[in-house]
């Protein structure tokens, strides 16, 4: 079941153009937004949150439209958003936090408040941080703290801006965990530069480049762009072509196959890069 639908949407910040008729459907499961600094995620991001009006096209969140006042109320009941810097308040207990955020989306009963909170509490795993202060917790519980917030009333849509960046691999592992369940009967929204987090987390893929969406499609769909231009060879290739040394010792070609190199499987990374490759080249071209 489709969960957002965009039209056409268009965003400008004076002569810069962050998003350019973008048509996107989205449903339940985990869809990874990937894509370079400057593409147009955060905008886009920012846009299905309600925290910014597009300048033209439509978003619809199961029908409701959030450019109309008394339409917008009941979008963000729906909508958990955790942006990339959520300025989580240092001197606030984890508790105390989350039961402020509480009333700002309007669980003003106080016994089920708490029971919220409790809730979230348990589902991102800081049961036992409740009464610890923001600033004494690692970067990794605070965003499990921003993820619990975003939980907060039980929204259909879960938008994540950048959620795992600065996390060491123990820390990303728990968030793609709580991720993943997330996903089972929500629609999740993942912005991310992390290819290997769409690779193990993510049913489908969107890929934008300059303020438009140039891939939709699964990770092995994503993968299968470079089929038949990634290599492998004991000696660096010649001319400018893209290369880096791996683990085993054997130099990894993407585009043009090198003398002697035999073929290798794609990845998701190497499909990715090979389409922003492309889409360079056509921008250039027009």
């Amino acid at each position: 079941m489709t969960t957002v639908t965009l039209q056409g949407l268009g965003k400008r910040y004076g002569t810069t153009t962050a998003l350019d008729a973008v048509d996107l459907s989205i449903g339940v499961g985990v869809t990874g937004l990937l894509g370079p600094n400057g593409a147009g995620k955060t905008t886009l991001l920012r846009c299905l949150a309600t925290a910014l009006g597009p300048d033209s096209g439509t978003i619809r969140v199961h029908g409701l439209d959030p450019a109309v006042a008394a339409q917008r109320t009941e979008v963000r009941r729906r909508i958990g958003y955790l942006p990339q810097n959520p300025g989580l308040y240092p001197n606030f207990t984890a508790y105390a936090l989350l039961d402020y955020v509480a009333v700002l989306k309007e669980i003003t009963d106080t016994r089920q408040r708490r029971a919220e909170v409790r809730r979230v509490l348990d589902e991102v795993e800081l049961t036992d941080r409740a009464k610890t202060k923001v600033r004494k917790l690692s970067g990794g519980m605070r965003q499990r703290l921003g993820l619990a917030q975003a939980l907060l009333g039980d929204p259909e849509l879960v938008i994540l801006d950048e959620p795992t960046v600065g996390l060491d691999p123990e820390q990303r592992m728990l968030f793609r965990a709580l991720i993943s369940r997330l996903g089972e009967r929500r629609t999740v929204l993942l912005s991310t530069h992390q290819t290997e987090d769409v690779g193990a987390l993510c049913e489908r893929v969107v890929v934008m480049s300059g303020g438009r969406v140039v891939f939709e499609g699964g990770p092995r769909d994503l993968a299968q762009v470079a089929e038949g231009q990634v290599w492998l060879s004991e000696t660096p290739p010649q001319g400018n072509a893209a290369y880096w040394r791996n683990a085993d010792g054997f130099y990894r070609t993407l585009g043009r196959r090198p003398d002697g190199a035999e073929p290798a499987r794609p990845s998701i990374e190497d499909g990715y890069l090979l389409l922003l490759g492309n889409v360079a080249v056509t921008e250039a071209i027009r």
